[in-house]
């Protein structure tokens, strides 16, 4: 983990972690939906409302496998 005190270290941790974060997001989304969980499942799961999370993450959900 890099140190804060090294701001250029640490602030490119932090955009790669969101990214991986996103990503991870999306893929367990989609599988959550092919599993047949509700848009409310996965808001509670996620800590959001379900307006919410259907409106981040409806996007991401596909027919393909990954």
């Amino acid at each position: 983990m890099p140190s804060p005190d090294d701001p250029a270290d640490a602030l490119a941790a932090v955009v790669a972690l969101r990214r991986y974060a996103d990503a991870l997001e999306r893929k367990a989304v989609n599988a959550a939906v092919k599993q047949g969980w509700s848009w409310s499942d996965i808001a509670q799961a996620l800590g959001v409302s379900k307006q919410a999370a259907h409106k981040r993450l409806s996007g991401s959900v596909t027919d393909k496998d990954s």
